[in-house]
């Protein structure tokens, strides 16, 4: 009977025990919803714990497009890159015609130097949303790496037949314009960049480059000195404008140009042949 009791009095111990304690398990939305909650605090190891948690409980939940998408950007800013690739494309299996899954595929194959997956990627968009301003303006980018100006052109003036301010799709062309010769076509871009962007330095030193190349010295140096101005600090318009001067055999304010260049930074190593030649 005693023994019987204590058989009893354990079984009661336990039952008090789990009624005290009771299991409780995270349903499918719950875990997703931490997940985000993790996200916005910045917990990011912990959220993409959470994704893979939710995807193993329901793999064939209709949301889980968007867990493995969402996965993937947390992986992206883990650095995880490789793993971050194959979540955007476990969401593609799902909704092979997401442009915003495209999208974020397309651009981490661009950061990792994988131009020829992330060109497949924004034309696919393109086909699907022909005037995606981000796709055409990237696909420019990977067609002027390739040298296809031509292509690179169409992408540039479909953005702009958009959106005729467009500062990239403008400056794009001005690249495209300097390197087929067109300098009176580029020159012309710039100009109306400067009426409505004034204070931007680097516009002048785009404008003296393209002064520079034509051989027009005085009016590039001129160009500098607005670019200086508004940007002191930039020590890339004082080697331009040490080049400049020592094109012109003018060896001292190109020394001086140089020297400055030497205080905001420049290694003067680098400098070595051009400081030579000053002398």
């Amino acid at each position: 009977m005693i023994q019987l009791f204590k058989r009893c009095g354990a079984i009661l111990c336990v039952a008090f025990a789990a009624w005290q304690c009771p299991l409780y398990a995270q349903s499918y939305a719950e875990v997703v919803e931490e997940a985000m909650d993790c996200i916005k605090k910045d917990s990011l190891v912990q959220a993409e714990s959470l994704f893979q948690k939710a995807l193993k409980m329901d793999p064939s939940n209709a949301r889980n497009a968007l867990l493995f998408s969402n996965l993937g950007t947390v992986q992206k800013r883990l650095g995880k890159r490789d793993e971050a690739i194959e979540s955007y494309t476990m969401a593609l299996n799902i909704i092979p015609y997401s442009t915003a899954m495209l999208l974020n595929r397309a651009s981490l194959y661009l950061e990792m130097n994988l131009t020829d997956k992330a060109y497949i990627d924004y034309c696919n968009v393109i086909d699907l949303l022909p005037e995606n301003v981000e796709a055409r303006l990237f696909r420019a980018y990977i067609y002027m790496q390739r040298r296809q100006y031509q292509e690179a052109r169409i992408d540039y003036n479909v953005v702009l037949g958009k959106d005729m301010n467009n500062t990239t799709a403008i400056l794009g062309l001005v690249m495209l314009d300097e390197k087929e010769g067109r300098f009176a076509s580029a020159r012309d871009r710039l100009n109306l960049l400067l009426q409505s962007s004034p204070d931007d330095a680097s516009l002048y030193k785009m404008r003296a480059n393209l002064e520079w190349e034509q051989g027009n010295l005085e009016a590039a140096l001129l160009d500098l000195d607005h670019a200086s101005a508004l940007a002191p600090a930039d020590a890339e318009t004082l080697l331009m404008r040490g080049d400049i001067c020592l094109e012109r055999k003018d060896r001292k304010k190109a020394k001086e140009a140089y020297e400055k260049a030497i205080g905001l930074g420049v290694p003067r190593a680098e400098l070595l042949d051009r400081l030579e030649k000053c002398r």
